[in-house]
Order: C-alpha cells, then sequence, then structure tokens
C-alpha cells in the first residue's frame, strides 16, 4: 500500500465521530506514549486500530527503518545536495561522534569545548569588552535556520537566564527592527553573533553592515570589531574581511542543515544566556529522544505515530492545516520556528526521483500561545467548515509563582481540546434554550448560531514542565516527525530550494532601483519598483 490508497481506507473514518471511539474503555491507555520525559495522549485522533496498523505498515513498506538507520549513519541522504543529515550527532555522546563522524569528531569537540570556554570567560567577567566592562548583552544576527531555534528557546529558557547576558536576536531585515535593538545597546559591552553559514546572507549582512557602522561610531575604535564580534560561518575568508578575528570564528558544517543547526555553534548566543550546563542539559533531552526514537518499535515510537497521524489527517481525511497551539507563555515562539521546520522541509511537490508526486504533502502549519488563540482565529477552527487538525502543548507545572493562573490555563486548554473533538449539535442547542426559558420563536432563529461541528482530531502534549531537558526532547521529537514524514511522502525533507527564487528576484530588484532597466519583471512589480522610487524621491 501507499499513501494514494489512504482515502480509500478512511471512507468509514469520514462517517463516524471521534466520540464513538471512546465506547473502548481502554482507548487513552492504548492511544498515548511516554518517552523522553513527554506525554502524548492521540486517542482524539479519529483512527482505529485496523487504520493505525495500516499506517505502521505503511512505514515499514517505505522502508523507514533503512531511511533511519541511514540518516543515523551520516549516509547522504540529503541527495539534491549530496549532502548528510546529522544535526542530531551534535548532541550525542563522544563515542557516538567519533563512530560517525571519524576524524571530523575532533573539531566537533574542539568546537564545543571552544564554545564553552568562551561562555565561561563571558559569565565570569574575565572575557570583556573593549572598555574592560563585563558584557551585559549579546546581540545575535543571523535569519531563517540561524535565528528561530534561538529565538524559541531564548523565550523558552527565560527562567533559566539568571547569569550571563541578556541576549537580543535580529534577524528582520526592517531598519525599524535594527533601531529597536539598537536602542536597548550599549556598544562597548555588547558581543556581537554574526550566524551566516556562506557569510553571504543578504538580510545577515546588511544588518551586521549596519551594527557595525554603528558601534565604530558610538567607540570610535576600530579594534571594537576584533576584539567584540564573533561568527558562526564556514567562510573563514569573508568573515575574516569583515574584520572579525579568525579566532572568534565557530565552524559550520554542511551537514547540519540551517533549521536544524540549534545544536550546533549557531546556539552560542543561546548558550551565553544559558549557562553551558544548561546548554548541556538541552542537548541531553533531544538525545533522549533520539534514543526513544531510534530504538521504540513503531507502534509505541512517538515521532513515527505523531507522522503518522499527520500522515493520515492530510492524505486520508483531506485536512489541510496543523494547528500548533502550546498552552504556556514561555513557549509562545515554538509555532513560529515549527512553520519553518515543518513547511520548509516538507513543503514540496516532487519526489526524490525529481518526479511529480501524486499526493498533498505538508500541512500549513500555524498557531500561537493558546488562551490568545481562543479569542482569535478558534472560532474558526470551531464553527467554521474546515476540520483543522491541532497539536495542544501543555506544561503539568507552571514557572511562575501563580498556581491559580495555571489551573485555570491548564483547565482552558483541556476544555478546548474537548470542545473541538464533541462540538455541539443543533438538538443540544435548542434544548439548552428551551431550558433557559427561551421561546419557539427564539430557540429557532439562534439555535443554528450556536452549533459547534465538532469531530477536530488533535494531540495533547504534556510536559512536566517546561526544562532545558524538556525543551530539547520536544524540538528533537518534531525534527523526527518531520524526517518521518518526508519519508512517508518521498521527498527531501533538507533541501529548500523554493527560498532561491525570491533571494534571486530581489538582488535583480535591487540592480532596478539602482537605475538598471534592463530586467524581465512584471509591469505591476515595475510599477511598484517606480513607485517606491518616486516615494522616496531616488
Amino acid at each position: 500500500m501507499d499513501i494514494s490508497k489512504l482515502p480509500q481506507l478512511a471512507l468509514a473514518a469520514k462517517q463516524r465521530s471521534i466520540l464513538s471511539l471512546f465506547s473502548n474503555p481502554d482507548r487513552v491507555g492504548e492511544y498515548s506514549i511516554s518517552a523522553a520525559g513527554l506525554f502524548l495522549d492521540y486517542s482524539k485522533q479519529n483512527i482505529n486500530k485496523e487504520e493505525l496498523d495500516a499506517l505502521i505498515q505503511l512505514a515499514r513498506d517505505a522502508g523507514l527503518n533503512e531511511k533511519m538507520t541511514a540518516m543515523f549513519a551520516g549516509e547522504k541522504i540529503n541527495n539534491t545536495e549530496q549532502r548528510a543529515v546529522l544535526h542530531s550527532i551534535l548532541r550525542a555522546p563522544l563515542s557516538e561522534k567519533q563512530q560517525v563522524l571519524g576524524v571530523v569528531s575532533e573539531e566537533v569537540v574542539n568546537t564545543e569545548l571552544k564554545m564553552q570556554d568562551i561562555v565561561s570567560q563571558v559569565h565570569s567577567g574575565k572575557l570583556t569588552g573593549i572598555t574592560g566592562k563585563k558584557y551585559t548583552d549579546v546581540l545575535a544576527i543571523g535569519i531563517g535556520g540561524s535565528y528561530y531555534g534561538i529565538k524559541v528557546a531564548l523565550s523558552a529558557l527565560k527562567s533559566y537566564q539568571n547569569n550571563g547576558p541578556n541576549v537580543h536576536v535580529l534577524a528582520n531585515v526592517d531598519g525599524g527592527a535594527l533601531q529597536e535593538k539598537l536602542e536597548l545597546l550599549k556598544a562597548d559591552t555588547t558581543l556581537v553573533v554574526v550566524i551566516s553559514k556562506t557569510f553571504t546572507t543578504q538580510e545577515t549582512l546588511l544588518n551586521a553592515k549596519a551594527v557595525k557602522e554603528w558601534m565604530l561610531k558610538t567607540e570610535l575604535n576600530e579594534n571594537i570589531i576584533s576584539r567584540q564580534w564573533y561568527a558562526v560561518s564556514s567562510s573563514v575568508e569573508k568573515a575574516t574581511a569583515f574584520g572579525i578575528c579568525p579566532e572568534n570564528i565557530l565552524p559550520m558544517w554542511d551537514w547540519v542543515g540551517g533549521r536544524f543547526s540549534l545544536w550546533s555553534a549557531v546556539g552560542f548566543p543561546l548558550a551565553l544566556a544559558i549557562g553551558n550546563e544548561n546548554f548541556a542539559k538541552l542537548k541531553q533531552g533531544a538525545y533522549a529522544m533520539d534514543q526513544h526514537f531510534q530504538s521504540a518499535e513503531f507502534e509505541s515510537n512517538m515521532p513515527v505515530i505523531m507522522a503518522l497521524l499527520g500522515i493520515w489527517n492530510r492524505n486520508a481525511l483531506g485536512y489541510a492545516s496543523l494547528a500548533i497551539l502550546p498552552y504556556d507563555h514561555s513557549l509562545r515562539a515554538l509555532p513560529g520556528y515549527l512553520q519553518q521546520t515543518d513547511m520548509e522541509s516538507n513543503g514540496k511537490s516532487v519526489a526524490t526521483n525529481g518526479k511529480k508526486l501524486p499526493w498533498l504533502t505538508a500541512p500549513v502549519v500555524f498557531g500561537q500561545e493558546g488562551t490568545n488563540s481562543q479569542h482569535a482565529f478558534m472560532q474558526l477552527m470551531h464553527q467554521g467548515d474546515d476540520i483543522i487538525p491541532t497539536d495542544f502543548i501543555l506544561a503539568l507545572n507552571g514557572s511562575s509563582p501563580y498556581q491559580e493562573h495555571h489551573k485555570v490555563l491548564v483547565a482552558n486548554c483541556l476544555a478546548q481540546s474537548e470542545a473541538l473533538m464533541r462540538g455541539k449539535t443543533l438538538h443540544q442547542v435548542e434544548a439548552e434554550l428551551k431550558e433557559q426559558g427561551a421561546t419557539p420563536e427564539e430557540i429557532s432563529s439562534l439555535a443554528p448560531h450556536k452549533t459547534m461541528k465538532g469531530n477536530t482530531p488533535s494531540n495533547m502534549l504534556l510536559l512536566d514542565e517546561v526544562t532545558p531537558f524538556s525543551l530539547g526532547a520536544l524540538l528533537a521529537l518534531y525534527e523526527h516527525k518531520i524526517f518521518v514524514q518526508g519519508v512517508l511522502w518521498q521527498l527531501n525533507s533538507y533541501d529548500q530550494w523554493g527560498v532561491e527564487l525570491g533571494k534571486e528576484l530581489g538582488k535583480q530588484i535591487l540592480s532596478v532601483m539602482s537605475g538598471d532597466e534592463n530586467h524581465k519583471l512584471s509591469s505591476s512589480t515595475a510599477g511598484l519598483i517606480k513607485r517606491f522610487l518616486n516615494a522616496n524621491q531616488v
């Protein structure tokens, strides 16, 4: 069986209610998994044992076991770029690094030790800025994968940032974002980290040059760049030409994709914020999920089950979206992070063999922190015609001292998952209105407006609390889920050629703005450029 057969398998599921599946008194026990400190309850998915068994067989038929082995062994599974996919090895013990990477493991370990040393020296005040003052702030400049991982971890682990400098991330090419950051900083106490694999990324370099000019103008000391600036890049030559001291350049490897790079030196700004011990715990949590993923049978394998449920919802039931709703303020950046890791990885329509795929792939991923979403787009989820599968993410223990707030938060989360499943029928609404004393005319007029379709599937992911370890496990869970789905969809999850077209056209448009009249842009875009130039009197 392949994915094209799933709609036929789902004919019965499309006619039944999820609630009816709970006639099985053991459903929650049979449809839940614990791994690496996380708990997944997927009993509110519209799937039964026969259908799930068929999906598991689909994974076996697709050679998932062999593909997993190939990835962890360092084979070049990124076939369009001829690269290995080995971000997971960066959180593995030394013995595994040596076994998989060989001589390269020495460079990886040396990089980790160098990072740890810099972090220790910054925290102790031994490493200072140009004027001898202790660093108070770090400005990390990057975009895409060089930005999102740091952003989500910084907000998630804010309570662990007690002894380190304040870390700020600059990605947006909008000058307003740059100005906002610079107003918070003092040049002589700010350590800058530029993150760019090629050191040619347009947005990153534009921001880096502006920060460099600000810093030189503020301190009037050209040595401030070589002293206070660091780079994470594979292009030592370009970073050095920019003015960064070669000793301050940490490497990036082509077998670590940008959106999975938090575990590499890209995580350097995060380590500066939370310290070496907590950064190590983040990796330990991810490694615990790696081990579970590699060792657990598919029937009890959390990333595999989540991936198969996603395939079922997308390709069997025909649901086009996935909502990520963390009911924890510290995880508010997670939906944006998963938008990139999921849609940039699997948002493709061509198989690894170059042929057009006969089925749809990645869903549209969106979301925000839970209670805010209840007063925004969840109206559509309850009463619109589209069914939107949902991942609820909840910490059982809150990180604030306001326990009553956390109790209400948890109640809201559980209520929404139940409400999305149950809905409310016209008959139920009419009975409620009648009990409230409404007249027959009022009931007839109002009842249709208060019905909700229900039957929306959801996962409930529980963490004991948000810690470096649990965050690492959570991020690794979604990484592996995305990999599994890529295998079943028969695509390459680790290239991103679709990102390049916009970059190429952006360069062309900039040249037109500078006076180049030789272009093949549409009349719409040419007219918009003209309006921009006129508005700015260029």
